[in-house]
């Protein structure tokens, strides 16, 4: 049975301890307009725990105590805050931690991972473009080169989020070049080694779904080939 009263476990002086940063980095993605009221969490691994923020806390203000934190060999919680209930993000957070060995899983409602969903039918692709190159390859050592074509699988949106689990996990599976996962009219999960790439590579594929949304809007396909933009004429 889960120790509620295991406070040592999220309360510390250290910046970079998990609950510290899921709190600092839940106000960032707030004030980046990443995540608004209570949508969206964050998860961060540190050996066999697993920090996760609750679900019903608005972001900009939640604090360590609020943490949760699980076993993840057994999924039991070590944890559990006084009237909170876990986020329903945690079987998603879960799938990256078991199929990708992630350090960090990161969910937001992103009006362009959104906006994207509703452009693109079964992925989402983008070529030429200078920021794929904060991404990694991962079936094999390095990242992406400009010249590369970023690829991420879009799954079809459930009543609940919990019921994502299982078209989460199969296009990780699908895609084992992706370190991402759009959800149609919803958002987006990202993952990665540790908090800190997991932050880099949610920054950087916001970044290229914006830019993607505006080449739509101006007629060049972002996965066209360079110079395809010549043919694009401004009204």
């Amino acid at each position: 049975m889960a120790d509620d009263s295991a406070d040592s476990l999220v309360l510390s002086h250290d910046p970079n301890h998990p609950a510290n940063l899921i709190c600092e980095l839940c106000k960032l993605f707030y004030n980046n307009g990443w995540v608004t009221g209570t949508g969206g969490g964050i998860s961060i691994r540190e050996g066999d725990k697993i920090f996760i923020a609750p679900s019903g806390v608005q972001k900009e203000r939640m604090v360590p105590d609020n943490m949760f934190v699980m076993n993840l060999p057994t999924k039991e919680y070590l944890r559990v805050p006084k009237s909170l209930k876990p986020s329903a993000c945690t079987p998603l957070f879960l799938a990256a931690y078991t199929n990708r060995n992630a350090g960090a899983c990161i969910h937001t409602h992103s009006q362009n991972a959104v906006i994207v969903s509703l452009l693109y039918d079964k992925v989402f692709t983008i070529a030429n473009i200078e920021q794929i190159k904060a991404l990694p390859k991962i079936t094999e050592p390095g990242y992406f080169g400009f010249f590369d074509t970023l690829t991420i699988p879009i799954i079809e949106n459930t009543a609940h989020e919990e019921d994502l689990k299982d078209s989460l996990e199969q296009a990780i599976l699908n895609y084992p070049t992706s370190t991402a996962v759009l959800v149609r009219r919803h958002g987006i999960y990202v993952w990665g080694e540790t908090v800190w790439k997991a932050k880099v590579y949610n920054e950087a594929i916001d970044y290229l779904l914006e830019l993607a949304v505006k080449m739509r809007q101006l007629g060049i396909p972002p996965d066209g080939a360079i110079g395809s933009e010549k043919n694009t004429r401004l009204v």
